[in-house]
């Protein structure tokens, strides 16, 4: 049997009323990923601004130890939820497929609602960025029913991991 490829996870909080003291999305987050033997390499909470979000997030590509980044928050329809704004111009490609994935297997739990989540996935400088809403919910069905799998190297018939360890 061959064993899961351990990936370098930076996890991002984007809220304006979350503190580290009550993130229990970003909680939840990493605990999902060292369950799934994976290491949090990085972990930040910023508020929902386009430019504090891009900052961070620019950090975390540049640096060559991160392979993945997992952001949770601002991407509903309210006024200042702006993280695919503040992402997507950072994608050298887009992951079309994880938005639309997300929002056919989060049907099941919410239904229509489903239709406000704006959940967006790219790659840039090698490395993964997915954005889940900032809900628990939400982080606990991307990470069950998408990431974890894609983020199995042992996932067949494929997954993200050769991607990022072929070019490390």
């Amino acid at each position: 049997m061959t064993s899961n490829t351990p990936l370098n996870v930076a996890i991002l909080t984007i809220s304006d009323t979350r503190t580290s003291e009550n993130d229990t999305s970003g909680d939840l987050l990493a605990k999902c990923v060292t369950d799934s033997q994976h290491s949090i390499s990085a972990r930040a909470l910023v508020q929902d601004d386009i430019y504090l979000i891009r900052a961070q997030v620019s950090q975390w590509i540049a640096d060559t130890s991160i392979q993945v980044i997992i952001s949770t928050g601002g991407t509903g329809f309210s006024g200042r939820d702006s993280t695919p704004e503040a992402l997507i111009p950072l994608f050298d490609k887009t992951i079309d497929g994880f938005g639309e994935l997300f929002r056919q297997v989060s049907y099941d739990e919410i239904g229509s609602s489903t239709i406000q989540s704006r959940c967006v996935g790219g790659l840039a400088n090698n490395t993964l960025i997915f954005c889940l809403p900032g809900s628990n919910n939400a982080c606990k069905t991307g990470w069950d029913k998408i990431l974890r799998e894609q983020l199995d190297s042992t996932h067949k018939p494929c997954n993200y991991v050769g991607l990022l360890t072929r070019n490390i």
